[in-house]
């Protein structure tokens, strides 16, 4: 026995009464006792990590860095050198109920990770993925192997063979959450790289989980060899029973729920008890406890069930408990444990060569499929982040004594260093190419009547829907001129990996939604193809942009430029309440639309929904809409004007012009720029007057008016019939007309006048579409048949949207 325990020298004695205090008053020292000092430890691992995500998140880097460097800076690598630190706030009989916990959290964490996946999206993946995936492991894990040689000290007590798989494993995997995200920061996510790279780590992924079970089951039975064949039969008797047992029992319940009800609390119980019952299993029969989460996982049909799972755990474990397991990693990391340069060297040299090995992997692949060397390398790279299963991999190893010390601090820093320079080589090297987007069609006004518009629509959630529809209903697509919609979902992108997973195009409709995400995403989608069936001449494309709130409108103007758009519409960040006020939805979605407006490469209408009463029907011709554009003057109104005249053409259509003139009392003092646009408007006027002269269905008013009052006073009187308002938002126009409004605006982004009719205050409650016509960047000064002057470029790389030009 004394042999057996020679390698532990420290016994650690345990008591039981010691878990809460007696508090300070009593003289009790609160960290003497388990719960409150289990309490600070995860405080400070809680906060240290969000300090560090804090501090990297200008570098673009993913949360498992910060993680692991918070777990490394409280260890024994810097503030655990010091001793007063050490065994004050982590003392050695802590250790037990920290990792207790971390493992609990690992547990669930695992189970989501399960639930999320989509065999199916695996199996769909497609040839190229799939070679891609395997090309990325095979090389890095022959690297491994042969290192395993060189750092496998002879006296272990475990066999080559085991040394070999861990080693491999820790090298050849691929963190999936973790490679999505970076996707998304570097807007890759929607390009054919995003892609392929995406699938490729789904595939790898689960190899990574069976080599993960493979190697624990060897480890854990090195007394014969008859030990790991029973593990084996035992894992795989476990899976069985995952899948014809539980699987059943599981979609019974599913089936019991009618469809909308929430799932009973007991049910949810009992799925949340197998997690642990399942962990327990295969701890026993010898895998790891995480593997049987995961397993139970993977068996729970997508659907309703899962996000209600998904919504229930995912912030409390990731958020909470997750950051616990990287705390241990980092607990464990004893960088002084790498001693002499030769090990440095050593460290360097995998970290190269593990690098390495999965890029030539995968560009060797992807140069038989004809892709680029660049590609491929960039796709190499992106495979190289590590995160979850790396870790869980040397934890079991050092847990296992397969790695020691010095081999567990080599291989966390590989992982760190690898994550962490992906973001910026991958800046450097793969900038999509910009073709110079010039195309002269950018307003509504310049597109010709005979030829197709192509309009990008925005949606946040599907209770924009009906009013765009119809609104486009109402554009009158016909035979001659054709409209072409571009559908563009906007997701934020947040730390869930559940958000990313939408993105996985490969879905087939008909399956069941993997989370809330993607079952808006695919009510939308559905609401517009719909939509597509029931129009004539009607093309509709889907697509999904996930990024933060902040740089989203570079999404929807790259889009916008590289299908060549006219016209943007994006719903206002307010939303109407049942007794007819208006509320913000959402405060980012104000930021998204300001954005647009200053950096649109085409007109913008900021649609204000109040809903369109007269369309219920969505049969061609069989909307009927009271119309109504209040023209002031200046290039936004006759693009407001323009798109008017478009639907006036739709038989069930009225139209209602009124345009605002200055009394002749009214002094203007009118620059040149100012009469240009004056002469511009009448031009634009007159032309639509003498083309519908004899239509009965659209009416044309001059109001004379003298001042800002009078204004509001003709707008508050024009009678409640109507379904919808146009107006020009008025940029940079100034008129007597409208002078002082823009003291009162709540929302500037609107104009003036804009901004009056989606106040809760107006009477009349009444959708409004607020345009603003693109002019190129010299300014209103332009003329107005100059258009194609390239739009000022951002700063990031564009994403290159993976659905062909309809032409």
């Amino acid at each position: 026995m004394a042999e057996e325990n020679s390698t532990d020298t420290s016994i650690i004695c345990y008591a039981p009464s010691m878990i809460t205090t007696n508090g300070v008053w009593q003289g009790d020292n609160p960290l003497d006792f388990s719960l409150p000092l289990f309490v600070l430890q995860l405080t400070l691992v809680v906060v240290v990590t969000r300090v560090f995500v804090f501090i990297l998140k200008p570098f673009r880097q993913p949360r498992v860095i910060s993680e692991i460097l918070g777990g490394i800076v409280l260890g024994p690598s810097v503030l655990g050198r010091y001793d007063k630190f050490a065994n004050t706030v982590f003392p050695q009989r802590s250790v037990m109920v920290l990792e207790t916990m971390a493992n609990v959290g690992l547990l669930y964490f695992l189970f989501l990770v399960g639930v999320e996946m989509d065999i199916m999206v695996v199996r769909k993946t497609g040839k190229r993925a799939l070679t891609i995936a395997i090309g990325g492991m095979v090389l890095p894990f022959l690297i491994g192997a042969a290192f395993s040689f060189s750092m496998h000290r002879s006296d272990d007590h475990l066999g080559q063979g085991t040394y070999i798989l861990f080693l491999g494993v820790a090298l050849s995997v691929t963190a999936f959450p973790v490679l999505a995200r970076i996707l998304a920061e570097l807007k890759l996510i929607n390009t054919e790289i995003g892609r392929i790279s995406m699938s490729a780590a789904l595939v790898n992924d689960m190899f990574a989980w069976i080599l993960l079970a493979l190697a624990i089951a060897l480890a854990e039975s090195e007394k014969t060899s008859f030990a790991s064949l029973w593990v084996m039969i035992s894992s795989a008797a476990f899976i069985a029973v995952c899948v014809f047992v539980v699987r059943p029992g599981i979609s019974w319940i599913i089936r019991k729920t009618p469809e909308g009800e929430n799932f009973s609390e007991l049910y949810i119980c009992l799925i949340l008890t197998g997690v642990m019952i399942s962990g327990f299993i295969t701890d026993s029969i010898g895998t790891h406890s995480v593997f049987g989460a995961f397993v139970f996982g993977l068996v729970i049909p997508n659907g309703p069930l899962g996000l209600t799972l998904i919504e229930k755990l995912e912030d409390f474990v990731s958020g909470l408990l997750l950051p616990l397991f990287f705390a241990i990693s980092g607990l464990k990391t004893n960088i002084a444990s790498i001693e002499g340069p030769a090990t440095w060297l050593t460290l360097m040299l995998v970290i190269f060569l593990a690098c390495a090995g999965k890029v030539i992997g995968t560009v060797i692949v992807a140069f038989f499929h004809g892709m680029p060397v660049r590609e491929g390398i960039t796709i190499g790279l992106l495979l190289n982040t590590k995160g979850l299963v790396e870790m869980i991999v040397l934890n079991v190893g050092k847990d296992q004594k397969v790695l020691d010390d010095e081999t567990f601090a080599t291989m966390v820093l590989i992982a760190l260093v690898m994550t962490g320079v992906i973001t910026p080589i991958v800046t450097v090297l793969y900038k999509p190419v910009r073709r110079s987007v010039s195309y002269k069609r950018r307003t509504i006004q310049q597109t010709k009547p005979d030829s197709e518009l192509r309009v990008l629509v925005c949606v946040h959630t599907p209770r924009n829907v009906p009013t765009i529809i119809n609104l486009l209903e109402a554009s009158h697509a016909t035979k001659r001129s054709p409209i072409c919609i571009y559908v563009l979902h906007l997701v934020e992108l947040t730390g869930r990996a559940s958000a990313m997973l939408i993105v996985h195009s490969t879905r087939k409709s008909g399956r069941p939604a993997l989370n809330r995400t993607q079952a808006q995403s695919d009510h939308i989608i559905n609401a517009f193809e719909n939509y597509e069936q029931h129009a004539a001449f009607v093309a509709v494309q889907p697509l999904t942009a996930i990024s933060p709130y902040s740089t989203m409108h570079e999404d929807v103007c790259s889009l916008a430029e590289d299908k060549r758009v006219s016209f943007i519409i994006i719903p206002f960040h307010k939303q109407q309440t049942v007794d007819g006020g208006m509320e913000a939805t959402n405060p980012a979605y104000r930021l998204v639309n300001q954005n647009l407006l200053e950096n649109s490469p085409c007109s913008v209408g900021i649609l204000v929904d109040r809903g369109l009463n007269g369309a219920t029907r969505l049969t061609s011709n069989s909307i009927s809409l009271q119309v109504a554009v209040l023209f002031f003057g200046g290039p936004d109104d006759r693009e407001a004007l323009a798109y008017a005249w478009r639907m006036a053409e739709h038989p069930g259509i009225s139209l209602s012009v009124l345009r605002f003139i200055p009394d002749e009392d009214v002094t203007t003092d009118a620059a040149a720029s100012m009469k240009k646009q004056r002469q511009l408007d009448d031009e634009y006027i007159n032309a639509f007057r003498a083309a519908n002269a004899e239509y009965e269905s659209i009416l044309y008013v001059d109001k004379v008016v003298s001042n800002g009052e009078e204004t509001v006073a003709a707008v508050r009187s024009m009678d409640s019939s109507h379904d919808l308002f146009i107006v020009g938002r008025g940029e940079g126009m100034l008129s007597p007309l409208t002078a002082g409004l823009t003291d009162w605006s709540e929302c500037p982004e609107l104009g003036a006048i804009g901004d009056l009719l989606a106040s809760s205050d107006f009477a009349a409650t009444v959708s409004v579409l607020v345009v603003q016509q693109y002019v190129g960047l010299a300014g209103q000064e332009n003329d107005m048949d100059l258009p194609d002057s390239p739009v000022h470029s951002h700063e990031h790389p564009r994403p290159t949207y993976g659905l062909e030009n309809p032409r």
